[in-house]
């Protein structure tokens, strides 16, 4: 399995906010740290805010900011709202399955306790665990810096 690219960037959306706490971020900063297309992480930017994970202030000073404390917004949760499509395989969406054995092949449960397990274990961490303290903060901080100034 492999997380789509609108996934991964909310990821590091949020990691970015959560080692901001005290500031609003604009969306360019976000974007030249990691070095990912604007508009593209302005859609991202867009959905965090409706699940209410960020909240965004307009204007000349305004930016981004987690809308709720980093331990309470779960990894699985967050995968599961970011992810459209968690059919690994065909036969996960009856709806659309044309394969000529989904009647007989055991394959499928497993690949579906496989899932399962992959959100399980995500679920068991919050955006907290992958912060660490202030001094491993302000170390992401640095090397968000030092990637952007080397563009």
């Amino acid at each position: 399995m492999r997380l789509t690219q609108f996934s991964d960037y909310s990821l590091r959306t949020v990691l970015y906010l959560g080692a901001n706490p005290s500031r609003l971020v604009p969306i360019t900063e976000i974007a030249e740290a990691y070095r990912i297309s604007y508009h593209h992480l302005t859609k991202v930017a867009t959905l965090l805010i409706d699940i209410g994970v960020v909240q965004a202030m307009r204007g000349r000073n305004g930016g981004l900011r987690l809308s709720v404390p980093a331990g309470e917004i779960n990894i699985g949760w967050l995968i599961r709202q970011t992810e459209t499509d968690m059919d690994l395989v065909e036969c996960f969406d009856s709806a659309t399955d044309e394969c000529p054995i989904t009647r007989e092949c055991r394959l499928r449960a497993a690949l579906q306790q496989a899932l399962q397990a992959f959100l399980g274990v995500l679920d068991e961490y919050t955006l907290a665990d992958f912060l660490g303290s202030a001094p491993k903060q302000t170390r992401l901080l640095q090397l968000w810096r030092a990637h952007s100034a080397a563009v």
